[in-house]
């Protein structure tokens, strides 16, 4: 189980799509799963589920 918060915030663009597609890679390849928090649409797009949070409050996603 792979746990990542935020894992590009602090990296330049090139280096965060790497550190990206090794996480998903390893998720595939491995069987391994990935709960991955984000701000970027664009990455939440690549997970199969996503779950949103707003105000601290479920707004989509899976029932708790």
């Amino acid at each position: 189980m792979l746990f990542a918060d935020e894992p590009t915030g602090s990296l330049d663009a090139a280096t965060g799509y790497a550190i990206i597609d090794l996480m998903f890679e390893m998720n595939r390849r491995n069987g391994a799963t990935l709960v991955l928090v984000t701000h970027a649409p664009e990455l939440a797009g690549r997970c199969d589920t996503t779950v949103t949070i707003k105000a601290g409050r479920l707004v989509n996603g899976l029932a708790v």
